[in-house]
């Protein structure tokens, strides 16, 4: 199924959406309960790709740090204003497993629904989360070397950042996931791209998620660019982005990449496999208000635009938003 020069893309939550279907048909929703008819609308509307967020499996160590955070309430209030405890579900991007999340109904319920999708003509996208891991995820009992390593001291010095965890040979320090600027994501675990072995496993994950979709929308992608692990961790790593967008096309030519991307490195990820990369910098210029820098951004060469997506907000469907390539309507 090819993907036309400007493809729409729509993006679902995935567990806000089943929890709207369980309220009206009063019982859990999987991926079956999605009706054809809301696809149907899709396809009628003029999507060509449909990305469903937050598909795989996460687990309690993240929901359990999500449940730890006080300051963290306010915003679940803000965003859900009859918020309860139980609400929180943890974050989507901590992922414990690529296997579909069993509160979705499994691999299988997956497959079924990409079928209806391209029986529609649509290409289903689903999230891959290059960066790091759930606490619990079995490579930290596995393979804890797949992991970003720390010190007591460290820990000492900044607690916001690494952290004690158990594994098969004992305890040990380990850093949490985050970007150069900011502090840990505390319920997750970063992943080592100096180790090779590392970068092999995830080219192997990704593999395999290829299998179950047409397309990945890589979340923070620009992080495991070597240039930025280094300016990160203080750890040299080999390339990882084209090694693995061409492991995948090796065997699904037409998948498609796409990149979470800022900090002006979209050309660079362009140039390392990826179809499309976020254009946050457009988004940066109309903020500011100044007419002159939006119009020359959109006077730069299409062999950089056409690999560009740009987002808009659906009002009648809070829950769901759009992308497109360049000619966004």
């Amino acid at each position: 199924m090819a993907t036309p020069r400007y493809p729409a893309l729509f993006q679902v939550n995935t567990r806000v959406r089943l929890s709207e279907l369980a309220a009206a048909l009063g019982r859990e929703a999987t991926l079956d309960d999605i009706p054809d008819a809301e696809l149907d609308r899709l396809a009628a509307d003029g999507f060509d790709l449909v990305w469903l967020l937050g598909v795989w499996q996460t687990g309690e160590a993240a929901r359990r740090v999500s449940r730890s955070k006080p300051e963290w309430f306010a915003e679940y209030r803000r965003v859900l204003p009859d918020f309860r405890e139980v609400d929180v579900t943890g974050s989507c991007f901590a992922v414990r497993d690529y296997r579909v999340h069993e509160d979705f109904g499994g691999d299988d319920a997956l497959a079924r629904l990409r079928w209806r999708l391209q029986q529609r003509g649509l290409r289903l996208i689903l999230d891959f989360v290059p960066n790091h891991m759930a606490p619990d995820h079995r490579w930290v009992i596995e393979h804890p070397d797949f992991f970003v390593p720390g010190t007591e001291e460290q820990l000492a010095a900044q607690p916001q950042n690494y952290c004690r965890v158990e594994t098969a040979g004992g305890t040990r320090v380990l850093a949490y996931g985050r970007d150069p600027y900011f502090d840990g994501w505390p319920d997750t675990l970063q992943l080592d791209y100096g180790n090779p072995d590392l970068q092999e496993a995830m080219i192997g994950e990704l593999s395999r998620i290829a299998h179950q979709c047409d397309g990945v929308r890589c979340d923070m992608a620009m992080l495991v660019l070597p240039e930025v692990f280094d300016r990160t961790w203080g750890i040299s790593a080999p390339p990882f982005w084209p090694r693995a967008t061409e492991a995948v096309r090796e065997k699904l030519a037409d998948f498609l990449f796409l990149a979470e991307v800022y900090w002006d490195l979209e050309w660079t990820l362009q140039q390392q496999g990826f179809d499309y990369t976020y254009d946050k910098r457009l988004y940066d210029r109309l903020v500011e208000g100044d007419a002159r820098p939006v119009r020359e951004h959109l006077l730069a060469g299409l062999g950089f635009q056409d690999h560009l997506a740009r987002l808009s907000r659906r009002s009648r469907a809070p829950t769901w938003w759009c992308a497109s390539g360049t000619c966004a309507a």
